[in-house]
């Protein structure tokens, strides 16, 4: 049986109004390098009431986590924040992209091998898609790795029945407003086609949700199959469906143009 994850000692939380630099890491921030959650959604745990901080309920996002503090979410102690890691996961189709579902749909991270530490996902990909999908212990990580401002590129294969006009697929590039919705410029292109399937290769940067199955049905054209096989830098290559491996740390950090490993803060 697996021992319960060790706790850090208890102490008082420190208000917002402490210096942060003396009094340690804002509660939301630990709560995301731990891999919790992402800290916007650390924010949304603290205000449904389910973090505590020497057995007192945290109410504030600013409230600071000192080194000798224990952190409970649901009851459950929290580990220390380890060294930062990021995972290639290929999703297969039939998975939602979310820890608990309400409609009690298999999830992605009830698939994962054991011995992984607690993941969150680098975005989405919704439940009929497949292929790369990342994963990290670190909600920081992943809100730095989803922000639009990196511009990375997601690429997709993209099976498809109907017609495919050409022009209107070069005409993507110029970007397209579907139902008020503002869609970026997408490259798209013909892979090849066998009567009235064929399988395209998209690549954009927005990602907006369902975008590519939004877009595809706009152009008149039925999506049977969607498969991300890169997100920026990072790529699906071999990797087998419903299969884990982590990044390399030294590549990590060369894409992220980091000069040391990123490991826990004191």
């Amino acid at each position: 049986m697996t021992p319960p994850p060790k706790g850090r000692k208890a102490a008082p939380a420190v208000e917002a109004d402490a210096d942060q630099g003396e009094r340690g890491e804002r509660i939301a921030k630990w709560l995301a390098r731990a891999g919790v959650a992402s800290r916007r959604d650390a924010e949304k745990i603290i205000a449904e009431g389910r973090v505590k901080l020497s057995g007192k309920l945290v109410t504030q996002p600013a409230t600071f986590v000192q080194p000798d503090d224990v952190v409970f979410v649901d009851n459950q102690p929290v580990n220390e924040p380890e060294r930062t890691r990021l995972f290639r996961f290929h999703k297969p189709a039939g998975l939602v992209t979310t820890h608990r579902d309400p409609e009690g749909r298999p999830t992605v991270f009830e698939k994962l091998p054991e011995g992984l530490p607690r993941l969150i996902s680098v975005g989405r990909l919704d439940l009929n898609s497949e292929g790369l999908l990342l994963l990290t212990n670190d909600g920081a990580l992943a809100r730095r790795l989803e922000l639009p401002s990196n511009a990375w590129v997601r690429r997709y294969r993209v099976r498809v029945y109907g017609y495919v006009d050409t022009k209107a697929l070069e005409e993507l590039k110029n970007g397209i407003t579907i139902q008020g919705v503002r869609y970026g410029g997408i490259e798209a292109g013909i892979d090849s086609r066998k009567g009235d399937n064929a399988w395209l290769t998209m690549s954009l940067q927005e990602g907006k949700n369902r975008e590519v199955r939004r877009v595809m049905a706009h152009l008149g054209l039925e999506v049977s199959r969607l498969l991300r096989v890169a997100y920026g830098p990072f790529q699906l290559g071999q990797l087998e469906r419903g299969l884990v491996d982590e990044v390399n740390p030294k590549v990590l950090r060369e894409q992220l143009g980091l000069s040391a490993p990123t490991r826990k803060h004191s």
